[in-house]
């Protein structure tokens, strides 16, 4: 490919150099860079790439994309200028990859809560419904059966395209993406062809970045806005914020809901700890995923699959036997008849959610333990609400370390302790060490209680001062429980 195929459908602001060199990679990391390479210079918001364009060029790059102008080139290097690089980095790699998103049926699941669990069983679901799927999500990648780390949400835009490729290489029909407002914001999903899209809820999260509510709904809202008439807009109206997603949105709209009279609904007739009793659709329907908030995430996944032109029949038959993702509800039986439950449950919504449920699912008599901390280098007005949710619906909490990252553990908890209520505080233990927080919750639990670990789910470490260390709560849950 050379360099004037690879703008194709691209604005460019000025152009110098020549334009038939052939192109052997896009990179926007210098480091990267080798022999042959393009070069795009994007405005980070701790780095700017223009810094390192000259680092760039020193390695090879035979081109340079850069939002300011640049005139230090020699004359064997070519420039293009744009109004916006992160914009242009993924449309580039699109062009790059082929345009990978074209050859797949592609669904994107935004929202606070219920990406990974939605995206992850779209893929099951259909993988058994006889397709060849991809997954991008949370927990891990999946190019058909081949299973590679996940290291964020949504992967850097170059990264993205690269995989859609493999996928399709490998044969995929489908792709289901989980896709964060971190993404939807640095645009690393533009370019990507959409033919339907989830939105699930949105709460408080990642304020940190996103600097206030408002400016974190439109940045999800840039999903939908960007679908075609051809996609669907699939939403959950028990959310206040539904409506907005989709009021500039071309696609044909369709919603869900527990309480309303909507296009795909559910009852939820039994709610236990092994699983729900449901009516969906007005056929009844037994399924091994805990919680009124599960029945809502089912409800997308089942309107999605139809949406996509699946029997209906096939489709509940294959929804009552999938299994939870990793860390999301995830249960772990004791040996003295303890109900041990690893979820990912990091925001206060999330909190709530599971434990409203272990509430409704509880035995007579049996107790609730709660074992929460707060992630570092992170939203920290959420720290209090999060221990003041614990506080008032468990019956016992320990607040702990969650992944401090760069900030002292003692810290967070300090930051947490002012959401406990006065009358709750005797309830409440505060144990650093995680694994000893765990440990103790084990110990204090009687039989038929259920002890709660929340906060990092399938995660298989603990992140401390740029370090990751091994650390598995349901490993160590399942241990201590035997």
């Amino acid at each position: 490919m050379t360099i004037k195929e690879l703008i194709v459908n691209i604005r460019t602001k000025a152009i110098r150099g020549e334009m038939h060199t052939p192109v052997t990679a896009i990179h926007f990391d210098s480091r990267k860079v080798t022999p042959g390479s393009v070069f795009v210079a994007v405005k980070g918001r701790t780095t700017d790439g223009h810094k390192f364009i000259d680092i760039a060029v020193d390695r090879g790059a035979v081109c340079v994309v850069a939002q300011e102008d640049f005139e230090s080139l020699t004359e064997q290097v070519c420039f293009i200028q744009v109004e916006d690089s992160a914009k242009t980095l993924a449309l580039m790699a699109g062009n790059f990859y082929g345009n990978p998103s074209r050859e797949l049926t592609m669904v994107g699941v935004t929202g606070t809560n219920g990406k990974t669990t939605i995206a992850t069983l779209l893929y099951r679901l259909f993988s058994e419904l006889g397709h060849r799927c991809g997954l991008l999500s949370t927990i891990e990648n999946r190019i058909d059966e081949a299973i590679e780390k996940a290291d964020y949400t949504t992967p850097d835009a170059v990264a993205i395209q690269q995989m859609l490729a493999r996928m399709v290489d490998a044969g995929c029909t489908h792709a289901f993406m989980e896709v964060s407002s971190h993404s939807l914001d640095q645009c690393r999903v533009d370019g990507i062809e959409w033919d339907g899209a989830i939105f699930t809820n949105i709460t408080h999260d990642h304020l940190d970045y996103h600097g206030d509510f408002k400016t974190y709904i439109q940045a999800k809202k840039k999903l939908f806005d960007g679908l075609s008439a051809q996609a669907f807009a699939l939403i959950n109206t028990d959310d206040k914020h539904a409506e907005v997603m989709v009021q500039n949105t071309v696609a044909k709209v369709s919603n869900y809901s527990l309480t309303k009279l909507t296009d795909f609904r559910v009852r939820v007739i039994e709610n236990r700890i092994d699983g729900l009793q449901l009516e969906l659709d007005g056929i009844p329907l037994h399924v091994r995923l805990v919680g009124k908030f599960n029945a809502s995430n089912l409800l997308a996944i089942y309107g999605a699959a139809i949406l996509l032109g699946e029997d209906k029949e096939q489709v509940l038959t294959e929804l009552s036997r999938l299994q939870p993702a990793a860390g999301r509800f995830d249960l772990v039986a004791g040996s003295k008849k303890v109900f041990g439950v690893v979820d990912y449950a990091h925001t206060p919504d999330a909190l709530h959610n599971v434990l409203s449920t272990l509430i409704q699912v509880r035995q007579a008599g049996s107790k609730i333990i709660c074992i929460v901390g707060c992630g570092g280098d992170r939203d920290r007005t959420k720290r209090p609400e999060m221990a003041r949710i614990a506080s008032v619906l468990a019956d016992q909490v320990i607040l702990t370390s969650d992944n401090p990252r760069t900030e002292n553990p003692e810290a967070i908890l300090d930051d947490m302790w002012p959401g406990v209520p006065e009358d709750r505080k005797e309830r409440v233990m505060r144990i650093t060490d995680r694994k000893e927080a765990i440990r103790a919750g084990a110990m204090m639990a009687k039989t038929n209680d259920i002890l709660l670990v929340a906060g990092k789910g399938h995660e298989n470490y603990q992140e401390i001062n740029g370090h990751r260390y091994p650390f598995d709560d349901k490993k160590l849950l399942t241990e201590v429980l035997a």
